[in-house]
């Protein structure tokens, strides 16, 4: 009896376990069968290194917190993140392996997508991020013409179109109003000044725009 007992546990956990898989599998593609060509894909911010020292001199929203973004392609019926990423440059990924890098590093997905009167412009944007691949990661996060770094590659992306703006870049801490401590020693080490005022962009920056809309949190 002790043994049909532990055997029944046993089949009623597996039967648990799958149908949590299922459920979760479930709601994951019924979401990505939501999402459209064209949309950006925010990823959240962590509150440590180069991403917490990022979201610190950037983060404009109480509710938005972010360090990365791409570009979704839909082509027969597949998905792809187009992206500029410290690892791998500028590049064309399949949205299953880039959803379960961010998900590994702990950090969730946040769908914008252009307002209606905008949707013209996503075409001629996924043309020029796909004409923009190869190109190594920009580390200094200065603008130049040969790398990328994520917003910017984004805001190229969409320039014809002036959908994104370049602004003044700042590195300023704002709880002590002076010069991040981490920016300070990360363009240190590169014996580059910090480029304070120098036009560049950044995720919360783009999430920020009037032009987007939140659309949902990918699960």
């Amino acid at each position: 009896m002790k043994l049909i007992l532990k055997r029944n546990k046993f089949l009623l956990k597996i039967f648990v376990f799958f149908f949590l898989f299922i459920l979760i599998t479930g709601c994951r593609n019924s979401q990505v069968s939501g999402l459209k060509n064209g949309d950006l894909l925010f990823v959240t911010a962590k509150s440590t290194g180069l991403s917490g020292a990022i979201n610190n001199v950037t983060q404009k929203q109480k509710n938005a917190s972010f360090d990365h973004i791409g570009i979704l392609e839909k082509t027969r019926g597949n998905f792809y993140v187009l992206h500029a990423a410290p690892k791998g440059g500028s590049q064309k990924q399949k949205l299953n392996e880039f959803l379960k890098d961010q998900s590994n590093d702990g950090q969730s997905i946040v769908v914008y997508r252009l307002k209606s009167q905008y949707q013209k412009a996503i075409p001629s944007a996924i043309e020029k991020a796909n004409s923009m691949l190869g190109k190594p990661y920009n580390v200094n996060y200065i603008l130049d013409e040969n790398s990328y770094y994520c917003s910017d590659y984004i805001e190229r992306a969409f320039r014809k179109n002036d959908i994104f703006r370049l602004e003044p870049m700042t590195f300023i801490d704002p709880a002590t109003g002076k010069t991040n401590v981490f920016w300070e020693e990360f363009y240190q080490k590169k014996n580059l000044r910090v480029p304070e005022g120098e036009p560049g962009c950044n995720p919360n920056g783009l999430a920020a725009s009037d032009k987007l809309e939140r659309i949902m949190v990918l699960k």
